[in-house]
């Protein structure tokens, strides 16, 4: 792309009040955005009401600099890519949206867009340990059937699904809530640098676009868009990734939920979506049927049992493990199954804390892990 058709497509882009429809129309109406800026007055009037007409007719504020950056980022590397409306790399699947970006970001491999089989992994923000188990190892196994997980680069379930894809050494696509010249959350620097290295980073911000609130919602329908099903592992009844969910069953798409303990917050969401008709999924291998898609070397979705029962415990504390069950408990609850003084119990509970085989949850909860 030339500097100067980079320039109409920002210019579009930027202009205040412009959104997704208004571009579609006067790029239907005039053609590329170049002859939309070669439009009088009287010509944009019949597409656009006055004030948008106003706006179209003067350069966006910073446009300048805005344009210097963006050509900038492209030239740095070959891995930068600017996508626009009718451009062969532009995601098809986009298209079924009812407002589809005109133009998107992108750092990475295109292969990533090219792949026949890919699926939304959202989830939780705040997962218990065994959602983050879940969505890891349910990505990996994905992953390793020849499925490419899209996700949204959140710390939590969305971090977690990205990982297991790239644990597979499947290539992932993280659609993004800011400009591509930032990493939201910044502990996710590393783990973005490693998918634009083995998949894709999306956005249809332009750079600078800090995190603000109102982009995350919004991006979640080009994650719902670019899977062919949505994976939700953990949500709560108020969550983003029941949004995704929805936009999902509006697009046609297959939506599916990992059902969890009734006393879980982070598992409302699910059984919400299970209620209303997702399919209650116990592997990455459900998914794979349900979607028709043959399975190859699938490992399982779920953490396997260590030992056999047979062989005795693994752990000096498998009575209070016993005792702790599968859901969320208090502590006041297992010193009530334990007997054990507080600070024996206390103690033994960040033994198995370290040792990876109980978690701790907000309110003062604890919960077994998968591996336990």
């Amino acid at each position: 792309m030339e500097r100067e058709e980079l320039g109409a497509w920002l210019r579009l882009l930027l202009t205040p009040g412009v959104g997704n429809g208004t571009a579609r129309r006067l790029l239907a109406a005039f053609g590329p955005p170049a002859q939309v800026f070669r439009q009088g007055r009287d010509a944009l009037g019949v597409v656009v009401e006055p004030r948008l007409v106003d706006a179209l007719l003067h350069l966006p504020p910073d446009f300048d600099a805005q344009l210097d950056t963006t050509w900038s980022w492209l030239q740095g590397a070959s891995d930068r890519h600017l996508l626009v409306l009718g451009d062969p790399a532009y995601p098809a699947d986009c298209l079924q949206m009812e407002d589809p970006p005109i133009l998107l970001f992108a750092q990475g491999p295109l292969t990533a867009l090219a792949y026949p089989r890919r699926v939304a992994v959202v989830g939780s923000r705040n997962p218990s340990p065994q959602g983050l188990l879940n969505a890891r190892l349910f990505a990996r196994s994905l992953g390793q059937a020849g499925v490419c997980v899209v996700s949204g680069l959140a710390l939590g379930v969305d971090g977690a699904a990205h990982e297991g894809a790239l644990a597979a050494g499947a290539p992932t696509i993280a659609v993004v809530g800011t400009g591509l010249d930032r990493v939201y959350p910044a502990r996710h620097k590393d783990l973005a640098h490693r998918i634009a290295a083995a998949g894709l980073l999306l956005s249809e911000y332009p750079l600078g676009t800090p995190p603000l609130a109102p982009n995350f919602p919004k991006r979640n329908r080009l994650i719902a868009a670019l899977g062919q099903g949505t994976l939700v592992v953990e949500a709560a009844l108020q969550s983003g990734s029941l949004i995704t969910a929805r936009l999902a069953v509006e697009m046609g798409r297959e939506v599916f939920a990992i059902p969890g303990s009734i006393h879980a917050p982070q598992s409302r969401g699910c059984h919400a979506l299970i209620r209303q008709g997702a399919k209650l999924v116990e592997s990455a291998q459900d998914v794979l049927e349900d979607l028709r898609w043959p399975s190859q070397a699938v490992v399982p979705a779920v953490a396997p049992p260590p030992h056999d029962a047979a062989d005795g415990p693994r752990s000096p504390h498998a009575a209070l493990l016993a005792a702790l069950g599968h859901d969320p408990v208090s502590l006041d609850a297992l010193q009530a199954r334990t007997g054990l003084a507080t600070a024996a119990l206390q103690a033994a509970l960040l033994e198995l804390e370290l040792e990876g085989l109980v978690g701790r949850l907000p309110g003062g909860l604890f919960q077994r892990s998968g591996q336990a």
